[in-house]
C-alpha cells in the first residue's frame, strides 16, 4: 500500500504509521469492498487513552468527546465540541491512501500536525519526500 502523508509519499508500506517508535495507526482497505479501514488510538499529554478506532469504528470514547464520520473512501475523526479535525484520511485509489489533515498528541506527549504540504512533529518536519518502504512501516520521529 502507498501512503501519502501531507505531500510525502511512502510507497510499498505495510499500512502502519509509527510515530516516535510506537505504532500509532494502521491503514488498510477491505479486501472485497475496498472500504477504508483505519485503526488508531489518541492519547492525552499524560499518555491516557482518549479514543480508539478499530477498522474505522469507535471502540472507546472517553466522555463521548469524539466523533467519526466515514464513507467507504474517507474517515474523519473530530472533537465533538470544537469540530477540530484530529485526522482525515481518504482512499485515492486501490492501495493508495492519503492522510491529508490532522493534529493530535503522540503517546510521548508531542504534537503531530499533518497538512496538505507536510507533517510536523515538534521541530521535525518533512514535505515533498518520496520513499520506498519496501513492505515496512512509515516511521515519523
Amino acid at each position: 500500500m502507498d501512503l501519502q502523508i501531507g505531500s510525502n509519499l511512502y510507497r510499498n508500506t505495510d499500512g502502519t504509521i509509527e510515530v516516535e517508535g510506537v505504532p500509532l495507526m494502521q491503514v488498510a482497505q477491505h479486501p472485497s469492498t475496498g472500504a477504508l479501514l483505519v485503526s488508531f488510538a489518541l492519547f492525552d499529554q499524560t499518555g491516557k487513552m482518549l479514543v480508539k478506532l478499530v477498522d474505522s469504528n469507535i471502540t472507546f470514547n472517553e466522555r463521548r468527546a469524539y466523533d467519526v464520520t466515514k464513507t467507504p473512501k474517507t474517515v474523519v475523526l473530530k472533537e465533538t465540541a470544537s469540530g477540530k479535525v484530529l485526522l482525515q484520511l481518504e482512499a485515492k485509489a486501490p492501495d493508495v491512501v492519503m492522510f491529508s489533515k490532522g493534529e493530535f498528541r503522540t503517546m510521548k506527549g508531542h504534537t503531530l500536525e499533518v497538512s496538505e504540504k507536510e507533517w510536523k512533529l515538534d521541530k521535525l518536519k518533512a514535505g515533498g519526500v518520496t520513499q520506498d518502504q519496501k513492505g515496512g512501516s512509515v516511521t515519523i520521529g
